[in-house]
């Protein structure tokens, strides 16, 4: 499907604003030296200004998410070039770049002050509406376009997403934050920094609270405690202490889905974290750095299905899973045009989920990786970046994923890039060992058939790989306040996962409406060819615009796995300052047709149709009794209702026939900031 003619017109043709902002200098040595263009932390490990990182790289800075109002950090990246993401009720985020994904997909590296937040559990993926921080505590997000496994391993398999939150020596006092709104949005925040002799603490909390799309049982309430404690042990070393919780209770599943195969239920979750770091700064070009962290996350999701001839069929999806990781890295110069990152991680991935495994609980994983990348400045035009990774992930063998890009500054504000890059993509637990049973009530499974076998597992499932070839432009126009970034992109996936019927292994079941199935590796490659870019201005002092395209070309034997990748995507973002304490946000986003996940069911293909939405922002800052207070009204899902992403069992009901059966809901509300 082709885009919309006249949207792409009036895009192409209108002004535009990049999301790279400069961002806030962090004290010590987390500082990032700032010239005229923004450093990254995320694209090789070592710090460099964003002409001269390997790839394309998208920043989103304090003062950008601010000014957007949005509640959930997945709706910030709608506003990324290449980013394609979705939502089957509000509290379940699909967030891919370039789509292609699984149902809960895990083609991106997605980290935490360098944590990765993966869950190591059954389906993988992350849980976006339950992430143990808050946005307030974010200081800029760092989202690599293209793959990136040389410097972050499997998971970075299309790209890198890095959330880095603020230095505790930062802006001591307390803030707190209160929405209200329709759809049941009632939401608090409250943050306190303080602490002296060399100590920074920084604690968050907060709770978030809606009912979700109206007429879809998704409602939610999300409690978050965060802490980074930042200590300052001489000139030299500094020591940083991360630890986060969450729970959240949220509804799930659709009244009529066959056989009360996905019920509606509540479900709970809880996910905590800890992180300890050790920084040694020894000059600003070379550092050590020792980290490990441990992660836990546990799931109750359970409810009954049902048949005429089987009234009470128990199904859950319980699970439980803990991450431990090991990491030290070192940075440093050769010489006054080389620089290197080299360093070593181990892993230890535990996962229990007996309904989910039927045949016996999966294989505890133990990873192990060596990276290194290096930074040569051949001449002061020309800058060669090199990267490798060996990993070992297993009982599969060592892989071994290279990358290699070479910079050219044609002149001072012109910047072009080509690389070459290889990854290889871990597979989530259940895709290769998945095996759900559903037996009658009463029946032993040690000696009963099942009426149901939805998945049954395949160990021989191969391990994807993707080769990616690019070539990147960044101009900067300093008479107009303007900078590009171009990227034409071909990445050629082998061995991609989809999900196939298959016989049941013990013949007919019961249940025949629930077929069995597989995970299985295409025969033939999925190739995306494409161009992306964004534009941003600041046409005069207060305004700034910013456009993000995306236009892809989808080559694969399967029409299914094409309908997973949207062939378009855009947004268009203006925000103004007024004067007087008054701000605007105005966000114009659309997307492609796009299925989003497996969306597994027999005989039934479906896509969600293309969509146009508007998210706006009004905002009024002012002094009360001398402190600082931000007053705010915020609106998304503006305009028609749309639909993103379908429930494909649930859709393709014959009552819901050209009816989408979960549109996204507008939902508006007041936000008050306070200086507290």
């Amino acid at each position: 499907m082709l885009p919309d003619r006249r949207f792409l017109c009036a895009l192409l043709t209108g002004p535009a604003v990049a999301l790279a902002a400069d961002a806030v200098s962090v004290p010590g040595a987390e500082a990032p030296f700032f010239e005229d263009l923004p450093t990254v932390l995320s694209a090789s490990r070592l710090p460099q200004p964003l002409n001269e990182a390997p790839g394309a790289v998208t920043i989103l800075d304090r003062d950008f998410i601010q000014a957007t109002g949005y509640r959930d950090v997945a709706r910030l990246l709608r506003l990324v070039p290449g980013m394609q993401i979705g939502q089957e009720r509000g509290h379940s985020q699909w967030v891919t770049y370039h789509g292609l994904g699984s149902d809960f997909p895990t083609e991106i590296q997605v980290l935490i002050d360098g944590r990765s937040v993966y869950a190591p559990n059954s389906s993988g993926g992350v849980d976006w509406s339950a992430l143990p921080l808050t946005i307030q505590e974010i200081e800029r997000i760092e989202i690599v376009r293209g793959t990136n496994s040389n410097a972050y391993g499997a998971n970075a398999f299309l790209g890198v997403i890095n959330i880095i939150t603020r230095h505790s020596h930062q802006e001591h006092g307390a803030s707190g934050l209160l929405n209200v709104g329709n759809r049941g949005i009632a939401d608090a925040q409250v943050s306190w920094t303080g602490g002296g002799n060399g100590a920074g603490v920084r604690l968050s909390a907060a709770r978030t609270r809606d009912s979700g799309f109206r007429n879809v049982h998704d409602s939610r309430l999300s409690q978050t405690l965060s802490l980074r404690s930042d200590y300052r042990i001489d000139a030299r070393d500094e020591l940083t202490l991360r630890a986060g919780y969450n729970h959240i209770n949220r509804e799930a599943g659709y009244a009529d889905s066959i056989y009360n195969n996905n019920g509606e239920r509540m479900a709970a979750s809880e996910n905590s974290t800890l992180h300890l770091t050790w920084r040694r700064t020894l000059s600003q070009d070379e550092e050590w750095l020792v980290s490990f962290y441990r992660n836990h996350e546990s799931s109750i999701d359970q409810w009954l299905a049902s048949s005429p001839d089987f009234p009470a069929v128990p199904l859950n999806r319980n699970r439980q899973s803990d991450r431990s990781n090991a990491e030290i890295q070192h940075r440093f110069a050769l010489n006054a045009q080389t620089r290197m990152v080299w360093g070593l991680e181990g892993r230890r991935d535990e996962t229990s989920a007996p309904f989910l495994f039927a045949g016996g609980s999966p294989p505890s994983i133990n990873l192990y990786r060596a990276f290194s990348n290096l930074d040569w400045h051949i001449t002061p035009g020309w800058q060669l970046n090199l990267g490798g990774l060996l990993e070992k992930s297993g009982d599969k063998a060592a892989q071994f994923v290279p990358r290699a890009f070479i910079n050219w500054q044609s002149t001072p504000t012109s910047t072009l890039r080509a690389g070459y890059a290889r990854a290889w993509q871990q597979r989530n637990l259940f895709d290769i060992y998945g095996d759900v049973r559903a037996y009658a009530p009463g029946s032993d499974p040690a000696t009963s058939k099942p009426i149901a076998w939805p998945y049954v597992p395949n160990p021989n499932l191969r391990t994807p790989s993707v080769d990616t070839l690019e070539i990147g432009y960044l101009g900067r126009f300093p008479s107009i306040d303007a900078t590009l970034d171009v990227r034409l992109f071909h990445e050629r996936i082998s061995h991609f996962v989809i999900r196939r019927s298959i016989p049941s292994p013990v013949g007919p079941l019961a249940l025949a409406g629930l077929p069995s199935s597989q995970f299985d590796n295409l025969s033939s490659p999925v190739v995306l060819r494409g161009l992306e870019y964004q534009f941003r201005s600041r046409p005069r002092p207060g305004t700034e615009i910013l456009l993000s395209h995306t236009l892809i070309d989808r080559h694969t034997s399967e029409p299914e796995v094409a309908a997973r990748t949207a062939p378009y995507s855009a947004s268009l973002t203006w925000l103004q300052d007024y004067g007087g304490g008054w701000k605007s946000t105005a966000s114009l986003l659309r997307m492609g047709s796009l299925a989003g996940g497996y969306g597994y069911v027999p005989g039934c293909a479906y896509a969600s149709a293309d969509y146009t939405s508007l998210d706006l922002r009004l905002a009024r800052a002012f002094r009360l009794d001398g402190r600082k207070m931000e007053l705010a009204l915020n609106g998304i899902n503006l305009g028609g209702r749309h639909q993103e992403i379908a429930d494909r069992s649930e859709q393709c009901l014959p009552q819901y026939v050209n009816k989408p059966v979960n549109p996204a809901s507008p939902m508006v509300w007041l936000s008050l900031a306070v200086e507290l």
